[in-house]
């Protein structure tokens, strides 16, 4: 795991099969961002067969296999799509093509699996609702700071439990490491990333609405900048927004590209929960100048303070359901409404967003 590197972070977990081999099989394509490999591990823990991967670009397919060196390269996508036995594709495309691909996934009888951002633009997401009716399949979305981090698993159960009453207010930081020199060319195009609230923004909201049981929401507020790289004017290095829920609950978040070279991961990222009852903390990657390791979870109730670092005792548990969801039609993991509205909101807060540093 590249734990100071961001556009490559994979978190592998606990095996916890839900499936016997060749029960459920995915097919793998679009290597364009590295969140591609945790999308893999978390599929393959959970016993799903990657029967193949495909890219155009062999550096890219070289890179990914010796990751994953047992799952072989196809002659092309459409040998993927084509494949009867394959159930779902998994992909992470420059984001602004990743709506199309899934839409011509979905019309092949598969479900589709992206990394966020989803879409780009409102009018990809109105298309992709009417793929998805038209088709009958699904469109899911790989919101990693919530379901790849063992801390925010176990804080969604403590909010399930009751542990803190009703969840009134939700504040989220998201700073991620810039890498500068790292990035492909279509990072710093806005067209093609989609801002920083469609884009790392995403996260926040899913989790928002997540963990405060919404199923629906209002942008209050939004700002974008480029604080500190005039040389790519098209990026958007600080935004942040304000939220409230149907239920009342409200939401405060702010991303930025902003991590300090020292810190020994690639982003400081905390979600604060209030309750009626009590409040939780998750320190997701590190515990600054404390504890190098991530999965810190710190509950206050009337009973008392807890700490709980649950780094290999949670687990991922969205891989296996989103499999037995494919399977046998449910939707357990996460439904398709969650998935286009924590996508909808992002994507307004981005639209509206007043920029700050023009």
């Amino acid at each position: 795991m590249a734990s100071k590197d961001g556009m490559n972070y994979a978190p592998k977990g606990k095996e916890n099969k839900v499936v016997e081999p060749g029960e459920f099989v995915v097919g793998v394509t679009a290597l364009d961002h590295g969140h591609i490999n945790g999308m893999t591990n978390g599929l393959l823990e959970a016993g799903a067969t990657i029967k193949y991967v495909y890219d155009p670009d062999a550096e890219k397919l070289k890179a990914y296999q010796e990751q994953f060196p047992d799952i072989p390269a196809a002659e092309s996508l459409e040998q993927i799509l084509e494949d009867p036995e394959v159930q779902l594709v998994a992909a992470a495309a420059v984001p602004n093509l990743r709506s199309a691909l899934g839409n011509r996934v979905m019309r092949a009888g598969k479900d589709y699996f992206t990394d966020k951002t989803g879409f780009t633009t409102l009018e990809q997401l109105e298309e992709t609702k009417k793929v998805v009716k038209e088709t009958g399949r699904k469109y899911w979305v790989y919101f990693s700071e919530r379901l790849h981090v063992e801390g925010a698993v176990l804080a969604g159960q403590m909010i399930e439990e009751g542990k803190i009453g009703r969840v009134i207010q939700v504040t989220g930081f998201g700073p991620h490491r810039l890498d500068k020199e790292k990035r492909p060319e279509w990072f710093f195009k806005k067209e093609q990333y989609g801002g920083i609230l469609a884009d790392i923004g995403s996260h926040q909201i899913e989790q928002f609405l997540h963990f405060t049981g919404n199923t629906d929401a209002k942008v209050l507020h939004s700002k974008v900048g480029n604080y500190s790289n005039p040389d790519t004017p098209e990026l958007e290095d600080y935004g942040d927004a304000t939220l409230v829920g149907d239920n009342g609950a409200t939401f405060i978040f702010k991303v930025d590209w902003f991590t300090p070279d020292g810190l020994g991961i690639w982003g400081d990222g905390r979600t604060f929960i209030t309750g009626t009852e009590g409040t939780i903390e998750i320190r997701k990657y590190i515990n600054v100048a404390t504890d190098t390791s991530g999965d810190h979870v710190f509950l206050v109730t009337k009973d008392g303070e807890e700490h709980h670092q649950v780094t290999g005792q949670v687990g991922f548990p969205f891989f296996g359901e989103m499999i037995l969801d494919i399977i046998n039609g449910t939707e357990k993991a996460m439904t398709q409404a969650h998935i286009f509205k924590a996508q909808e909101l992002c994507l307004l807060a981005q639209e509206q967003a007043m920029n700050i540093t023009e």
